[in-house]
């Protein structure tokens, strides 16, 4: 009696264990312009593709400038609006940015990325005169937020939290899976990646850092592998964002300070930092400041990497990496 009792128990725990291994759940779609892809573990095999579109809903429906009805775009054509918390959220982070960066970063730099076609208008016929008349609305300390309403000093200001805005929801993503008591995950919307945890066998997560590519087609190759573990990492690059005027190539990356894209010969940078938002930030500050003006910054930043890759002067790739950035680096 006793045997088929202990056999009995033996059965049940081997079934409770069975129940209660990590189920592997991936989802993917396209999202913000751009694809996403979530992967994370769960033992109730939950799967929380509904919560998970809600949360790129909202994200939309507060910042995104393709969206006519979204806060954004009734704050930049002066609508009466309620902030709401995301909102917010983007412009106190761009505000942090900029304020780091000495303006480097500025959210108000609007007009010149839609006058140089980076954005949901059409590109205007650049003129010395029209930089420079743009250039007269581009100031981060013109605009701040008063009683949950965006005051500008300019009308005509407006803003752009592309910069910012997938890294904001990857994060938002990842504290939704961390309410429900996931820990393992790795979430990634248009690159921008935060990662939890670790894969229920003990190891971390490996993400891959794009070489830079010949044209915006290009077949995607890896350059590195790095390991990635309660972090976030985001790429920003000029190889595959760009603009062809009079047969000339211009980056996506705006120097709010010149009005015009950047020319140094930094082609991508990849930053880590403790959540996407801000590795999203300070990698359009990288590309922006280039390598010599931007790595005091990273430097000075506790928990925060970078990874640069530059083109020499005979197109000759050259590769900069933090000291904690090249220990992840898998061999």
């Amino acid at each position: 009696m006793k045997k088929l009792i202990y056999t009995f128990i033996a059965s049940l725990l081997l079934v409770s264990c069975q129940t209660h291994k990590p189920q592997k759940i991936v989802l993917q779609g396209l999202a913000q312009g751009s694809y996403y892809a979530i992967t994370y573990y769960d033992s109730l095999n939950r799967n929380f593709q509904t919560e998970i579109d809600s949360i790129f809903n909202i994200v939309d429906q507060s910042v995104s400038l393709w969206n006519d009805s979204s806060i954004i775009s009734k704050v930049n054509r002066n609508e009466p609006v309620k902030l709401n918390q995301i909102f917010i959220d983007n412009f106190n982070i761009a505000q942090q940015a900029s304020a780091l960066s000495d303006g480097c970063f500025d959210a108000t730099v609007s007009p010149l990325v839609a006058a140089w076609g980076f954005s949901y208008k059409n590109g205007d016929s650049i003129t010395p005169q029209l930089v420079d008349s743009l250039k007269q609305l581009v100031n981060y300390k013109a605009v701040h937020i008063e009683n949950g309403n965006l005051v500008k000093e300019n009308p005509n200001i407006t803003l752009d939290f592309n910069a910012i805005a997938q890294g904001y929801t990857s994060d938002m993503i990842a504290e939704f899976l961390s309410s429900k008591g996931i820990g393992s995950f790795l979430v990634d919307t248009g690159g921008e990646i935060m990662a939890r945890g670790c894969k229920p066998d003990g190891s971390s997560w490996i993400v891959g850092i794009e070489k830079p590519a010949a044209n915006w087609d290009s077949e995607r190759t890896v350059q590195e592998r790095i390991y990635l573990r309660d972090k976030g990492l985001v790429t920003s690059g000029s190889t595959r964002k760009y603009v062809e005027r009079s047969g000339k190539r211009y980056s996506h990356c705006i120097d709010p300070k010149t009005g015009y894209p950047v020319e140094h010969n930094v082609l991508s940078v990849t930053v880590i930092a403790e959540n996407s938002v801000w590795a999203d930030a300070l990698a359009s500050i990288c590309m922006v400041m280039g390598l010599e003006k931007s790595l005091p910054i990273i430097e000075s930043l506790d928990g925060v990497e970078a990874y640069y890759i530059s083109s020499n002067s005979q197109g000759e790739l050259e590769i900069f990496a933090t000291e904690g950035f090249r220990n992840l680096i898998m061999e």
